[in-house]
């Protein structure tokens, strides 16, 4: 159970990695961390350093934790006395098979080991994995992985209930909103959602449609906003006049206006082609060398804050919009 979960492995320590890390010790428990890269140590340091003050707007936490976390470097020594274990190496099946099947071999039977993968599905990367396949399973977080809520929880057809319930219940008690794959799928649901919505972005940058930034500007001052509070189904149901019947009075409304936006979209996918690519580049770089990329993580973390807290605070009907 989560509330038996007092040290977590963190295999591998990039950015994912480091934000998993930050928030395991904002939390309280003991890290264990492995990443062979060279300087992976001293990054992370930066990355606690930077992420700490974030951390302690969004929750009652006191000074740096540099006592309760570790570098190890021998991975098979240091896994036996873990109790849960979050993996974040390259996104690679290939990889990820040969690390799963070392966490596999050298963690407690029973203990969750969970895959940040961004998309790979856990019956990938299992196939020698002898000891317990049956305790492994996809916690995928979304960057700052100290910040944002989500995580998707993706088991393989063969993840036992257990492990599911408890990886469930300890994302939940980092205050995370972990949310249930029913079936694995390749890039889960979040991402999927991100990759169609980026091909019809791609596609009417490279074809003169809008530029980077007002691209960037008609999400970020409209459809993002209302994401960020009711997600699309509710955001539809709103837009059909609201209530349990809102949804299909839309649909009924404007379903074959939106069939023909779709067939439209479908014409004008984003086909990766040379030529479509480079003019993707020149024109995201038009917008991209205007961005203060020195202060743009401190700025977007302090905005992630506003939104969280106001998505936690008591709407006016006494109810709270997070649990939309």
């Amino acid at each position: 159970m989560s509330e038996q979960i007092q040290k977590v492995a963190v295999i591998g320590c990039g950015v994912i990695g480091a934000g998993w890390a930050s928030l395991f010790l904002a939390r309280g428990l003991d890290v264990t961390i492995y990443d062979p890269a060279e300087g992976a140590e001293n990054s992370f340091k930066h990355y606690l350093q930077d992420a700490w003050p974030s951390l302690q707007a969004s929750m009652p936490i006191g000074d740096l934790p540099v006592t309760k976390y570790t570098f190890v470097k021998d991975l098979a020594t240091s896994l036996r006395d873990v109790d849960f274990v979050q993996e974040n190496g390259p996104e690679r099946a290939d990889f990820k098979v040969e690390l799963m099947k070392t966490l596999d071999q050298h963690t407690r039977p029973g203990v969750v080991i969970a895959s940040s993968s961004s998309g790979l599905p856990a019956s990938g990367f299992i196939e020698r994995c002898q000891q317990d396949p049956g305790r492994i399973l996809v916690g995928h977080p979304f960057n700052p992985a100290h910040l944002v809520p989500l995580v998707e929880v993706v088991p393989h057809p063969a993840t036992d209930s257990s492990a599911i319930a408890t990886a469930m219940g300890f994302y939940r008690s980092l205050g995370k909103r972990p949310v249930l794959l029913h079936q694995e799928i390749p890039g889960f649901v979040a991402n999927r959602l991100q990759a169609a919505i980026n091909n019809e972005a791609y596609s009417l940058i490279s074809r003169g449609v809008i530029s980077a930034e007002d691209l960037d500007t008609a999400v970020t001052s409209g459809p993002g906003l209302r994401w960020a509070l009711t997600g699309p189904i509710v955001t539809n149901a709103l837009g059909g006049g609201g209530g349990s019947g809102g949804f299909a009075q839309r649909i009924e409304r404007l379903g074959p206006s939106i069939q023909a936006w779709e067939e439209n979209i479908s014409k004008h996918r984003f086909a990766w082609s040379f030529e479509a690519v480079e003019k993707l580049n020149q024109e995201a770089r038009k917008w991209l060398e205007t961005v203060d990329w020195q202060n743009i993580n401190a700025t977007r973390d302090q905005m992630l804050l506003k939104v969280l807290a106001a998505k936690s605070s008591p709407s006016s009907r006494g109810e709270k919009i997070e649990r939309l």
